[in-house]
């Protein structure tokens, strides 16, 4: 995870990471970022124009933190347009926010009337809204678990304003107590859950460090609550369950508990309601270093699931390349298993 990110999502006790990056066989240099060489525009150009018009399994979203970098540190992009960049500049026709983008205007029921007028100029489907900073939803505290139910109402608000099928939050907490976390994150997912269901929104886990990057726990944890919107967004990357953290820090160190992707994507799969496309570095030949997907895909895909898998780029090369490579990736994996 990148600074910007480890300021907004820093608790105590967590320990999130990405995962260390592997090679599967893609040269001398592959797993070592910011070895590999990079893809050319020409070839970028090539494989999205292959796999233009073929069908997959699956449909493609864009995860706004992909743009991260751009809205942050650049500043060259607003929320306000990102359904128009999404639409108009990578041709992908839905889009998974991120809270931290526009964290004060969950109840500004103006601007959420424009994000719609300028998602329905766009032609764009707002799918779900990544939601980051509420509180962790497996606090054994009950006053900690309290405010994060009541602080996350909002957003689930927002979600069903913006025509939204699901909120993604986090299973985060303080209590090292695997049992006592899980016992608290069936309480605190099947409440708010039950406050989603009303408003016709899924509350979704993502494997975000920590407990919920343990495929068993999770998986675990979504059969005790059983309820129909309750359910998870895998993704590839953040499986990293515990980091060595010698400055006290969760969010630096190396990681020292990797749980197997391939095993807990797998896991998730059956409560999936959205898949994250995690994607850091890339070979020659545009394929991720870190993650092998035609495996992963395979994965998905034999889960039955046909839905959203949204791009989500957060390695090295500049935002708009790694975006490209990760949607022409996508096709290219998912036309070959179609």
């Amino acid at each position: 995870m990148k600074d910007s990110r480890r300021n907004f999502l820093k608790y105590a006790g967590m320990a999130i990471g990405a995962g260390a990056l592997y090679s599967y066989g893609c040269g001398p240099n592959s797993g070592k970022t910011g070895d590999v060489p990079s893809t050319t525009a020409d070839s970028l150009a090539a494989a999205a124009a292959a796999n233009a018009n073929k069908p997959l399994f699956f449909k493609i979203s864009l995860a706004e933190w992909s743009l991260h970098k751009t809205i942050f540190d650049d500043k060259k992009l607003d929320n306000l347009d990102f359904a128009a960049t999404a639409r108009n500049k990578y041709g992908i026709e839905a889009i998974e926010y991120v809270n931290q983008m526009f964290k004060d205007k969950a109840k500004d029921a103006a601007y959420l009337a424009e994000l719609n007028k300028r998602a329905a100029d766009n032609g764009i489907f707002q799918n779900l809204i990544m939601i980051d900073g509420e509180g962790g939803m497996a606090e054994t505290d009950k006053k900690k678990l309290n405010e994060a139910i009541e602080n996350h109402k909002k957003w689930v608000d927002a979600a069903a304003t913006l025509g939204c099928k699901s909120i993604r939050v986090n299973a985060f907490s303080s209590n090292p107590d695997a049992a006592e976390a899980a016992k608290a994150a069936v309480e605190g997912l099947g409440k708010l859950g039950e406050y989603g269901a009303k408003a016709g929104i899924n509350v979704i886990v993502e494997n975000h460090g920590g407990f919920s990057s343990n495929g068993d726990w999770l998986s675990g944890v979504m059969k005790q609550i059983n309820k129909p919107n309750v359910g998870c967004l895998p993704d590839f990357g953040n499986f990293c369950v515990k980091r060595e953290n010698k400055d006290g820090d969760p969010w630096n160190g190396k990681c020292i508990d990797e749980y197997d992707k391939y095993k807990g994507v797998g896991q998730m799969m059956p409560f999936a309601k959205g898949v994250s496309a995690k994607t850091n570095e890339f070979d020659a030949e545009g394929n991720c270093v870190e993650t092998d997907y035609r495996q992963m895909l395979k994965v998905v895909k034999d889960a039955g699931y046909n839905d959203y898998i949204g791009i989500e780029f957060e390695g090295s090369k500049p935002e708009d390349e790694g975006i490209r490579l990760t949607k022409a990736l996508l096709e290219k994996i998912g036309a070959e298993l179609s």
